[in-house]
């Protein structure tokens, strides 16, 4: 048995949970999610919780039990408080501007990067270095910030460049010169 699977998830008060079949829809104040769930994995509400459980004990099964929860977990808990990415910006010169759902980074480039952000996704900057990236869809929200910070990842040498919210950057040293 899977230790993440057999764990219940608690459903916080305004929100709803919908299951038809293999069909999940989880509605809340910040909005609302649907998902198809897999085969061979069951979504049950069982009160104020939802269980996932196994219909048998095959590999994939076991494979999909523990995913099956996590998502649904992260969709219960992204219509209840929704989630959010922070990225820093370092470099001289380098910066972010948000204008609706656009994101243009100036980030050593001949030409400034814009990006448009998914339906969704909100993106806000402060101080012109630090990007906040916000939404409920956890998986969209993670990959948007990794698009962001692709553009420009951080280079080892200075640290110049786009880099999640405390994220350690492991620094090389530079050329020794002639002796």
């Amino acid at each position: 048995m899977s230790r993440i699977g057999k764990r219940p998830i608690p459903l916080p008060a305004k929100v709803s949970v919908d299951i038809q079949g293999s069909h999940l829809s989880v509605k809340g104040p910040k909005g609302s999610l649907e998902r198809q769930l897999p085969e061979k994995v069951i979504v049950a509400q069982e009160g104020e919780t939802i269980t996932v459980t196994r219909q048998d004990e095959s590999r994939t099964a076991r494979e999909r039990h523990g995913l099956v929860r996590t998502l649904v977990a992260n969709m219960v808990d992204g219509v209840a408080q929704g989630f959010e990415r922070r990225l820093e910006i370092q470099g001289v010169g380098y910066r972010a501007q948000a204008q609706g759902n656009k994101l243009t980074l100036n980030v050593g480039y001949s030409k400034p990067v814009e990006m448009t952000m998914p339906q969704g996704i909100e993106v806000k900057v402060e101080n012109n270095t630090q990007v906040i990236v916000s939404g409920i869809d956890k998986e969209l929200l993670g990959n948007t910030a990794a698009k962001i910070r692709a553009v420009r990842p951080p280079e080892p040498y200075k640290g110049k460049g786009i880099r999640y919210q405390g994220e350690y950057v492991r620094r090389k040293a530079g050329k020794t010169g002639k002796k």
